[in-house]
């Protein structure tokens, strides 16, 4: 319908918009001033305790500090009542006394016929009520009794009966005189296919009247009373008042809760959502047969910008969660998700309130769980990742999992979390024997001394290896920070290698966690997090700054090289290291076999790592970074030999 210019204009000038607001939020009359038309309350579009949400009279607009809902009052109208455009400026042309402007004629055919249907919808209210209260609906109310409801309940939400006859409805209605064709377009009745009487849609089923957001009976929901009927619950068909994949049950009292502060509860159906309802959690909806849509999913968000969903705690609720999370994912935008709040196995909401109580369920609720960990739990749960390609695999899906999300800066956030989860999953450390954690290649080694910038002997050339491993990890990680872009490829590697001091352990963790915010962002948190000079203090290290990676930030493949390279000999010398040890270790007694054995295997790594020290000798020779096994190290292996050798001669 087109409105004739100037009507708005007109209509914005004679309503107050803080006269309209006023009917949905408690201003905070300490920081408002009315006489300027200058208004604060809390948002009645999200939950919030504070007045964050202003609205300025004189310009006729709103704006929240916190949800940034925005707008005029028709757009305010048209968020906090769930109606359309049009809908909305009749509301406000009514408040203002305004008349409407003469309507298209078929718009005005197609809106006159929908206020006949609702008519008739709000007569079969009536109807199914009285036969709840007959003796026909005996068993009916036994059952909802039960149930735990009584008759202020049953009143409250218009339950009904439909009784176990063919024509009762319809008989009904055809004798208050309504057309047989809007019984039919109403959905409350069907046409034979055998040329006979239409039939009642619903019979021998309890009642729930469905309702829009304006109040209008729209539908119904039928509970069958018979164990043998195919279909437990039943929906009113597709109608011009009644599009089930845009409604939701209980959404106007739900709205008006949620614009209170109760939290916005997503359950699975009607008796859930009633049982909710009357133990204190009036926010409470429900779709209506199916799973949640994209239509439901945009209408919950006008209500809450975070709806906990909870779920049976069964299979099928577990997966009606995952599709739902997986409808969700592109469709998030900043402070607008979902929470899940799964019930205990076999029970649902009602279940669980008729057991425990409302505490039971209010503690279910309050841990409701982020989507992000949703993901995390069905990328992972019941899974082992003992392999390097099992860990790539999880990798990979989590990838492809959050490309759903459009939002660049929810995709970011989501990866950060995701890399966090995963950071604590793989971060395992070595266990010694009675299950302490020790470090892979020294037990009970004291802490190293940390190389000063300022030592004239170089720590390459004195042997010291534990000094050797800080120039090493040091390296590897300033690299990593003027490279980030390298990071994902030696991502295990570098949790992997535990740090010879608890700065450096610091930084690689502030790699994985920030490689991927570029590398501004990431020198940032380092600062934050270490200290501004940390790093730059750790680059002008002579054995840091005259390896090329560092010099030539950005340069992917020479960062690959030196990763690969530096890592590398890491493993190689601390593996000689902890194979010596732990051979000492286990010469208890007498020597055999076994422990000659693994003394052979480290002989065969020192000659390789010997082999490393030419070429690293060599390397430093020219100036480029390289290391040595040291002289203790050849030393102590030299003497554990020795021991050997004597625990054999004496045996």
């Amino acid at each position: 319908m087109a409105l004739p210019p100037g009507f708005l204009d007109e209509l914005r000038s004679r309503i107050s918009l803080s006269q309209v607001v006023g009917r949905k939020v408690t201003w905070d009359q300490r920081k408002s001033n009315q006489g300027r038309g200058d208004m604060w309350a809390p948002c009645p579009f999200h939950q919030e305790k504070t007045a964050s949400f202003h609205v300025d009279d004189r310009k006729g607009f709103y704006y929240c500090f916190g949800c940034h809902a925005k707008g005029d009052a028709i757009s305010f109208v048209k968020d906090s009542e769930n109606v359309g455009f049009m809908e909305a400026v009749e509301i406000l042309a009514r408040e203002a006394g305004m008349p409407m402007p003469a309507r298209d004629p078929k718009a005005q055919e197609k809106a006159d016929r929908n206020s006949l249907l609702a008519e008739v919808m709000e007569q079969a209210v009536q109807f199914f009520r009285l036969q709840l209260k007959t003796g026909a609906g005996a068993e009916a109310r036994a059952y909802l009794a039960r149930r735990g409801l009584d008759e202020a309940a049953l009143e409250r939400w218009e339950i009904g009966f439909a009784p176990d006859g063919w024509q009762g409805l319809w008989d009904h209605l055809r004798g208050k005189g309504v057309a047989e064709d809007l019984i039919l377009e109403a959905g409350l009745a069907r046409a034979s296919n055998r040329g006979g009487k239409p039939y009642d849609t619903f019979r021998n089923r309890i009642q729930f009247p469905i309702r829009d957001g304006r109040g209008r009976a729209i539908a119904f929901g039928g509970r069958a009373m018979s164990p043998d009927d195919p279909a437990k619950y039943l929906n009113s068909p597709e109608t011009p008042l009644f599009d089930k994949s845009r409604t939701l049950f209980n959404v106007g009292p739900a709205r008006v809760a949620a614009g209170k502060g109760a939290p916005l509860i997503v359950a699975e159906g009607c008796m859930d959502v009633i049982a909710l309802s009357e133990a204190g959690f009036g926010a409470s909806v429900a779709p209506l047969g199916t799973a949640v849509t994209e239509h439901q999913l945009q209408l919950l968000w006008r209500i809450a910008p975070e709806p906990v969903v909870a779920l049976d705690g069964d299979k099928a609720g577990l997966g009606a969660a995952m599709r739902l999370m997986d409808l969700a994912l592109p469709l998030l935008e900043a402070g607008q998700s979902l929470r899940f709040a799964l019930m205990p196995e076999g029970q649902d909401p009602d279940d669980l309130l008729r057991a425990e109580g409302p505490e039971a369920v209010r503690a279910r609720l309050e841990q409701a769980v982020p989507m992000v960990q949703l993901l995390w739990q069905r990328e992972t749960e019941g899974k082992s990742f003992d392999s390097p390609e099992r860990r790539a695999a999880l990798d990979k899906a989590l990838r492809e999992r959050i490309k759903a999300i459009r939002d660049q800066s929810i995709r970011t956030h989501y990866g950060q979390a995701l890399k966090d989860l995963r950071w604590e999953l793989f971060r395992t450390r070595p266990k010694a024997k009675g299950g302490q954690a020790r470090r892979p290649w020294v037990k009970g080694a004291p802490p190293p001394a940390v190389p000063m910038p300022s030592t004239k002997a170089s720590p390459l050339v004195s042997g010291d290896g534990s000094a050797q491993d800080w120039l090493r990890e040091a390296v590897i990680l300033v690299t990593a920070v003027c490279t980030p872009a390298v990071v994902d490829e030696f991502e295990t590697g570098l949790e992997r290698m535990t740090c010879s001091d608890p700065h450096l352990d610091r930084l690689r963790d502030l790699v994985l966690r920030h490689h991927h915010d570029g590398p501004d962002r990431l020198r940032a948190e380092i600062d934050r997090e270490l200290g501004r000079d940390a790093l730059e203090k750790l680059t002008r290290h002579r054995h840091v700054a005259i390896n090329p990676a560092p010099r030539a930030p950005g340069n992917l493949d020479l960062a690959r090289m030196t990763l690969a390279e530096e890592l590398a000999k890491l493993e190689s010398r601390r593996g000689l290291t902890a194979e010596v040890a732990e051979a000492e270790e286990d010469l208890t007694g007498a020597a055999d076999e076994a422990v000659t054995w693994r003394l052979s295997q480290a002989a065969e790594m020192r000659n390789r790592a010997e082999r490393s020290e030419t070429e690293d000798k060599a390397e430093y020779d020219t100036g480029d970074n390289g290391a040595r096994i040291s002289r203790q190290e050849r030393d102590a292996f030299a003497s554990l030999l020795e021991r050997i050798s004597y625990s054999k001669t004496r045996r």
